[in-house]
């Protein structure tokens, strides 16, 4: 039996789930710069109560060797392009790769699912800054584009439909 005083945790607790679960987000929202990093975008609901049909992740400049991976039942699109420069990636250097990734099937509004990529973070991007990267989820009816990035000072929060952001850590 619980007692009033864990009820009352527990009724807290799910009072605040819905909003901090509101937005696209990085499960893993700090990595170190110069070493892999495997990014888990959570989609918490659809578009009102739309199911979520194509789910889309740009890859910001600095983040090179992306692999997205393969969702059952879900179509797997992406679109690569050259880097501005080349890159350092492991042990050698990398001037091409995936830009955009795109998973399309269908993800009913009640449901909560994950996207994932592998990918390097090169020793280009700046520690101890966020590294935003602009999603689109287009559902049936609607969309919600998590591409707003925070301007000096404001934080995600200050958003409707903030990017997911990784604050990027001195290399280890």
């Amino acid at each position: 039996m619980l007692s009033k005083c864990s009820l009352s945790a527990l009724f807290a607790a799910c009072l605040l789930v819905p909003s901090a679960q509101a937005h696209v987000t990085l499960e893993r929202q700090e990595a170190a710069v110069g070493g892999g990093y495997k990014a888990v975008f959570r989609v918490p609901h659809g578009c009102g109560n739309s199911p979520t049909l194509k789910f889309r992740v740009r890859i910001p400049e600095g983040v090179v060797g992306v692999k997205p991976m393969l969702k059952p039942g879900w179509q797997l699109e992406t679109v690569k392009a050259k880097y501005d420069k080349p890159y350092g990636m492991y042990h050698g250097s990398v001037t091409e790769g995936v830009r955009e990734v795109t998973w399309t099937g269908n993800l009913p509004d009640e449901n909560y699912d994950e996207f994932i990529l592998s990918a390097y973070l090169t020793d280009d991007l700046k520690p101890n800054t966020v590294l935003y990267f602009p999603t689109v989820q287009e559902c049936e009816n609607g969309v919600h584009r998590w591409i707003e990035v925070p301007a000096e000072g404001k934080t995600g929060a200050d958003y409707k439909e903030p990017a997911p952001g990784l604050k990027l850590l001195p290399k280890k």
